[in-house]
C-alpha cells in the first residue's frame, strides 16, 4: 500500500479557487492510478476525477468539468487537484486515493487519505 496526506483544503469564496495536494509514500508512486473523492455532509462519496499512472488519462465527473484539473508530477510522488470556480456544493471533504484499476469506482482504491475539508461560502 500508499500512504496518502491530503492539503490545501480551506474556505473560499464561492468563484474562487483552491489547488489542494496529495503526497505519497511507501510503494513506487508512478504504479498507481491516483482519484480525488469527495463526501459533503450526510452524502455518500462520490467520484470527482482520476488519473492514470502516466498522466496521460483522465476522467471527470460532470459536476466538475471545466472547473477542476488535476496533474501528478510523479518525480515528487504527488497529485494536485486545482478547483476553480467554486461552488457552494462543491463543499465536501475531499480524500485522494490510490489504486492499480483504472476508473471512477472507489472498489478500484485501496489506499486512502484522511481528507482535507473545502468550504465554498456563498
Amino acid at each position: 500500500q500508499v500512504q496518502l496526506v491530503e492539503s490545501g483544503g480551506g474556505l473560499v469564496q464561492a468563484g474562487g479557487s483552491l489547488r489542494l495536494s496529495c503526497a505519497a509514500s511507501g510503494r513506487p508512486f508512478s504504479t498507481y492510478h491516483m482519484a480525488w473523492f469527495r463526501q459533503a455532509p450526510g452524502k455518500d462519496r462520490e467520484f470527482v476525477v482520476v488519473i492514470s499512472r502516466s498522466g496521460g488519462m483522465t476522467s471527470y465527473a460532470d459536476s466538475v468539468k471545466g472547473r477542476f484539473t488535476i496533474s501528478r508530477d510523479n518525480a515528487k510522488n504527488t497529485v494536485y487537484l486545482q478547483m476553480n470556480s467554486l461552488k457552494s456544493e462543491d463543499t465536501a471533504v475531499y480524500y485522494c486515493a490510490a489504486g492499480e484499476n483504472y476508473g471512477s469506482s472507489a472498489s478500484n482504491f485501496d489506499s486512502w487519505g484522511q481528507g482535507t475539508q473545502v468550504t465554498v461560502s456563498s
